[in-house]
């Protein structure tokens, strides 16, 4: 089983199990990430972070090549 198996199969059930006490899946997805930010300040320095958010957050349009992608 991967890492990325393991994540979903939680963040799938965190999402359920938020749903079904009424809250909306973007607190959740939010208080989420707040705990992935946290855990990479564990080992990572800020800008390392920072860095991480910024990739996933300029290349998050399903739409679009990554810039290092042929075409």
């Amino acid at each position: 089983m991967s890492a990325a198996e393991i994540a979903k199969r939680h963040f799938s059930a965190a999402i359920a199990e938020a749903e079904a006490v009424g809250l909306g899946h973007d607190s959740t997805c939010r208080a989420l990430l707040g705990l992935v930010v946290s855990r990479y300040l564990e080992s990572r320095g800020v800008a390392d972070v920072q860095s991480e958010l910024r990739f996933l957050a300029d290349n998050c349009d399903p739409d679009t090549d990554f810039a290092f992608m042929r075409p």
